[in-house]
Parts: structure tokens; C-alpha cells; sequence
């Protein structure tokens, strides 16, 4: 359990770092002509998050803490914020930034017009990274306190 913790809490770096780089990136391209070999950036970023997502729910599902928290009522989950962000907060927006991504890019490889798939894969991207900046239990929030950044 430990080790998929420390991958998890480690490839969200490469996340991040991907997708900034993917949105500066398609920004940039919206304004030169699009190739092929351009997309990698974006297909990268796309395999770190869904990697990132089976990780995650691995710690979900097979993690003895999580487990201790299931056997909780669900009035005491939702009325505690930190249990209520572990459970359902972090997952849900995590998957739906990974929709994002996932339709994104799907749908930037369907434009005709390169500066449409850049613009496509600008937007997606930039809302994904919104939301999950919005939902990492950092450090300095309650939620991450003592967690550390790895």
C-alpha cells in the first residue's frame, strides 16, 4: 500500500508537468501549422492521468484506511470534511478531469483545422488542470496536513 501511496503521490508531478506543458504547448500551436509528431505531448499527458486513475483506484478499493473510513456511517463521512474529500470530493473531480482529458483529445483528433485541435486540446486540458489543482490534497490545506509534497 505504501508504494502505490508514494506512486501515486509522485506521478502527480509528471501530471502536472505534462499537462502545463500541453496546454503552453497547443497555445503556442494554435498559430503554426499542425503535424502528427505534435500530438505526443497531449498523448502523453493523457496516458500520466488514466495511469494516475488506476492507481488511485487501487488505493480506493484495496486500502485499509479507506476501508476503516467505508465502515463509517454516511452522515459521518459527509459531515466531516476531511472524509468527505477523501471519499468522494478527490475521486469524483479526479475522474471527471480525466473525461476531460480523455474527450479532448478525442475530439481534437477529429478537427480539420490545426488551430481548432490546438484550441480543442487547450481548453480540455486547462479545465482538467483546473480541477485537479482544485482537488490534490496539498500540503497547506487542512485536508493534506502532514502529508508532505510526495
Amino acid at each position: 500500500m505504501n508504494a502505490l501511496l508514494h506512486a501515486h503521490s509522485g506521478l502527480r508531478w509528471i501530471v502536472l508537468l505534462l499537462m502545463a506543458a500541453t496546454i503552453i504547448d497547443s497555445a503556442i500551436r494554435m498559430y503554426r501549422p499542425f503535424k502528427d509528431s505534435e500530438r505526443k505531448l497531449a498523448l502523453f499527458a493523457l496516458i500520466s492521468m488514466h495511469t494516475q486513475l488506476l492507481i488511485g483506484i487501487l488505493l480506493y478499493a484495496l486500502s485499509p484506511k479507506m476501508q476503516h473510513i467505508f465502515a463509517k456511517r454516511s452522515d459521518d463521512i459527509m459531515s466531516d470534511s476531511t472524509l468527505r474529500f477523501l471519499v468522494v470530493e478527490h475521486p469524483l473531480m479526479m475522474i471527471l478531469a480525466v473525461i476531460l482529458v480523455t474527450v479532448g483529445y478525442s475530439r481534437a483528433k477529429r478537427q480539420s483545422e490545426h488551430w481548432a485541435k490546438h484550441r480543442m486540446t487547450f481548453f480540455y486540458y486547462l479545465a482538467a488542470l483546473i480541477l485537479i489543482l482544485l482537488s490534490i490534497p496539498w500540503p497547506f490545506r487542512e485536508v493534506g496536513a502532514g502529508r508532505g509534497w510526495f
